[in-house]
């Protein structure tokens, strides 16, 4: 059942008031938005609720420091990344290559674009990682399941479109999708398509699935006049399955909730019967990760319940998805995005950005510059393509008028 809000439509009848952020402003705010809530989630990811509030005195409200302190570099399991201090993690290296690639490409892209750019330059091109403090192939600081892209694609010559069967499913091909909704701004079935495209060379099932959720949210979160009930209505308008259920079973509790502390166990028991991790993170269950139709990623239902919570307040969106805890690093990198695409950078708080941007040694906005320019020359070339199909159509079928 749909959770009962009332809300804005996607696509509002009204004239964009004056205020509302522009194309690039929501950019920079998706972009830099989700490495801040990446940063912020990096160095707690993988814990309880209870247990960040032991290890750090309470809540965490920002920028905190690696969980073993000192001893990251040998503490496992953490061990040898360097997770905190506002280190952002493999979810925003990802999302730059991605970014990447529309750079190159400047056009809608597919699973083919992933093997032809996305891989060579995971393989070939030396970045600075900053939880590795160095410079390395950003191949050498990814997961197995992204690891998985090269193994099949390049060395396993597998098509594209179907080289994500196989790997466990989980959030790894959501986790860097915002990108393909800011080309596809306000126009979130395009975005929902183009993502399950792309996420076919490295994700199946519910994980594919997620992405393309995932980048419909944040095309919708463009759109002006958006609210947090809208891009919720947004996702469950696309959503399949396990994963449109986990976004309703969320949404009904969260907007039950104006805080996120009294929401953390509330949201996780709503979640629990999608995810198949289990309820220790670190020892996920036999049947974790396994393809299904019944069951969904946890991170984008959290995210969007934290959206809700937070009435798309950046700072209590991304901190509530911080201190849920468990994979928080995408569940902010995703709540952080798309509150950042509703409200533009200035709903994102200037001492995070910093401190992100200069502790990762990254530009934040160097990439989300390129790519709103990308998104308009994308948008020039879906009306010259739309103008050609309504010429050929009507000489084809007469003036439907």
């Amino acid at each position: 059942m749909t959770p009962n809000v009332t809300h804005a439509p996607v696509t509002p009848t009204t004239p964009t008031a004056p205020a509302s952020p522009g194309l690039d402003d929501r950019v920079v705010g998706a972009l830099v938005g989700a490495a801040v809530g990446d940063a912020l989630g990096g160095p707690v990811e993988g814990y309880a609720p209870e247990q960040i509030a032991e290890r750090h005195g309470g809540r965490v409200q920002g920028v905190v420091g690696p969980w073993n302190g000192p001893e990251w570099r040998t503490a496992r399991p953490i061990a040898p990344y360097h997770k905190g201090d506002g280190h952002i993690t493999d979810d925003t290296l990802m999302t730059h290559a991605l970014i990447r690639v529309y750079a190159t490409v400047r056009d809608h892209l597919d699973a083919y674009a992933v093997a032809d750019h996305l891989v060579p330059d995971l393989m070939t091109t030396p970045r600075w990682i900053p939880e590795l403090e160095a410079e390395a192939l950003p191949l050498q600081r990814l997961f197995l399941a992204e690891k998985w892209l090269v193994a099949r694609v390049h060395y396993g010559h597998v098509d594209p479109r179907e080289a994500g069967a196989g790997n466990i499913v989980n959030c790894g091909a959501a986790m860097y999708m915002a990108p393909v909704g800011l080309v596809n701004a306000a126009h979130p079935a395009a975005a929902y398509a183009e993502a399950l495209d792309v996420a076919g060379a490295h994700q199946s099932s519910y994980g594919r699935e997620a992405a393309g959720v995932f980048a419909a949210t944040v095309a919708a979160a463009c759109a002006p006049g958006a609210t947090p009930a809208s891009v919720v209505d947004a996702a469950l308008a696309l959503a399949k399955d396990g994963t449109r259920a986990a976004i309703e079973a969320v949404a009904e509790v969260a907007v039950r909730h104006a805080d996120f502390e009294p929401a953390l166990t509330a949201l996780r028991t709503a979640v629990a019967p999608f995810d198949t991790v289990g309820p220790d993170y670190r020892a996920p269950s036999l049947g974790a990760r396994r393809p299904s139709r019944l069951h969904a990623i946890e991170e984008l239902p959290i995210a969007l319940g934290m959206l809700l919570i937070g009435g798309g307040d950046y700072r209590r969106t991304v901190l509530g998805a911080v201190n849920y805890g468990r994979d928080c690093d995408s569940i902010a990198t995703m709540a952080g995005a798309i509150a950042g695409a509703l409200h533009g950078e200035s709903a994102i708080p200037r001492e995070w950005s910093k401190t992100v941007a200069e502790a990762s040694r990254l530009d934040l906005h160097a990439p989300a510059r390129e790519l709103a320019a990308v998104a308009r020359e994308v948008f020039a070339r879906d009306l010259d393509r739309r103008r050609t199909h309504e010429e050929n159509f009507t000489l084809l079928a007469g003036d439907p008028r």
